[in-house]
């Protein structure tokens, strides 16, 4: 399997940070089973991705693929929103 067979993760979350510039926080919630208990529980891991147009606000659901490394602790690019944050639509 070559370099550009290779299948990237792609994963979906909700960005809960976006302070920095280029780069977005995004949480991503699993649900798993415990072995010996077999009952369901969630945890959740955050990723740094790259948003290079600083586009992606706080609360957007958002979907991820995994890039070659960009920086010291970025591996993910942001790909596409999924849904946005609850807009103020006061008139």
């Amino acid at each position: 399997m070559t370099t550009s067979q290779t299948k990237k993760r792609i994963l979906e979350g909700k960005v809960v940070s976006d302070k920095m510039d280029k780069t977005v926080v995004v949480a991503v919630t699993t649900t798993k089973r415990h072995p010996m208990y077999q009952k369901f529980y969630h945890t959740t891991k955050r990723y740094k991705a790259h948003d290079e147009k600083n586009e992606y606000a706080v609360g957007d659901e958002v979907r991820i693929a995994e890039v070659r490394p960009l920086s010291k602790e970025k591996r993910w690019n942001v790909v596409e929103k999924i849904s946005g944050a609850k807009e103020n639509t006061t008139v």
